[in-house]
């Protein structure tokens, strides 16, 4: 409280210097309201504002300003700019700015799947791995972050109707081609100063590697069972280019997604296909058939020789027996009845009793 009191009182004298309160006295007076030329009220703080001044027409500094010095002389030097252990705090301001900006253009955090290139003055200077890395402070050095892991793919051809990669197979055949090639960065520095346009480079790569491949194998490879021997062969050719190329890329794989005839073509060639599984239908009914007449003639076959050896054992025996099997074989499929032995009564329907014995027994 008494230094508030202290601080108040030189201000009050600013304010009061002259008497009258803040606004001044009257001319020749205490309580007066008019200038020196008693015309009007005085300019309260046009006022000079320390005792013994003149108070002609020579204009003094105002109390209003006389405050305002005396305030920024309690605050600093009189210029306005308060200072820290005799330096502006400008500087201070400044060397933080300066710490802060280093700071986060010094130190980088490289994720587990991220590699960082380091260009130094716009050259290449290394490269960080995972981790927290360090460099120069920008624009001295930059880095920029690659994400080396993550799988990235490039569709070749449609499998829509409205566009058409044909090419030409090693038969002499057109064939309508869609794929996709899976890559990912394997050099950073590599992809990124070597090649201009390096997913545009693997585009074409991957046009120019399945063309030589297709121009190899027969439209039938091509739409059947030789797609996984293409997708390999592709993939491997694109990988030697790129590598011939300094790209930095690995190829993960080619995938066909569509193989067929062109759009012109298409119903002919399905007839054409249609025709050739029925051939290959039939070839192989004939085939089934074949070995089964094959079997049964070599079961005949061996059949015949366990006969032959027992005739040699016993010839006689073993050709009556051949002999009674035969007639038994063919007689059981006529209707005639032969009677040898006389005394037989002519009036028995002897020709129908084979008939009537298997339908008794069909009866029972």
């Amino acid at each position: 409280m008494n230094r508030l009191t202290a601080w108040l009182r030189p201000q009050g004298a600013v304010l009061n210097e002259g008497g009258g309160g803040p606004w001044g006295g009257r001319p020749g007076g205490n309580d007066g309201g008019g200038d020196g030329d008693g015309g009007g009220p005085r300019n309260p703080w046009s006022q000079p504002s320390g005792p013994g001044r003149p108070r002609g027409n020579r204009p003094g500094p105002a109390a209003l300003d006389e405050l305002l010095r005396r305030g920024r002389e309690r605050l600093g030097n009189g210029g306005g700019r308060p200072d820290l252990g005799g330096r502006p705090i400008w500087l201070y301001a400044i060397a933080l700015l300066l710490l802060v900006w280093i700071v986060f253009t010094s130190f980088h955090r490289i994720g587990p799947q991220e590699r960082g290139v380091v260009l130094r003055l716009g050259s290449y200077a290394g490269t960080m791995s995972p981790g927290i890395g360090m460099s120069f402070p920008a624009p001295i050095d930059q880095v920029l972050k690659e994400d080396v892991e993550a799988i990235r793919t490039i569709d070749i051809g449609s499998p829509t109707a409205e566009s058409e990669n044909l090419m030409l197979t090693g038969d002499q055949n057109i064939v309508d081609l869609a794929y996709s090639v899976r890559w990912n960065i394997s050099d950073p520095s590599l992809f990124l100063f070597q090649l201009k346009e390096p997913e545009e480079t693997i585009r074409e790569v991957g046009e120019s590697a399945m063309r030589a491949v297709i121009g190899t194998v027969s439209l039938n490879d091509a739409i059947g069972p030789g797609r996984t021997a293409i997708e390999t062969q592709v993939a491997q050719r694109m990988q030697e280019l790129l590598n011939a190329y300094g790209a930095g890329v690995r190829i993960q794989g080619v995938a066909i997604k569509q193989a067929d005839p062109p759009q012109a073509v298409t119903e002919s060639f399905k007839k054409v296909s249609a025709a050739q599984q029925q051939a290959i239908s039939y070839l192989n009914g004939a085939r089934a058939y074949a070995q089964q007449i094959t079997a049964r003639a070599q079961g005949e076959a061996t059949s015949f020789d366990k006969v032959y050896e027992q005739y040699k054992l016993a010839p006689e025996v073993t050709r009556r027996r051949m002999y009674y099997e035969t007639m038994e074989d063919v007689l059981s499929k006529v209707d005639k009845t032969i009677v040898e032995a006389p005394g037989v009564t002519p009036y028995l329907p002897l020709d129908r009793l084979p008939k009537a014995r298997p339908a008794e027994e069909a009866q029972q």
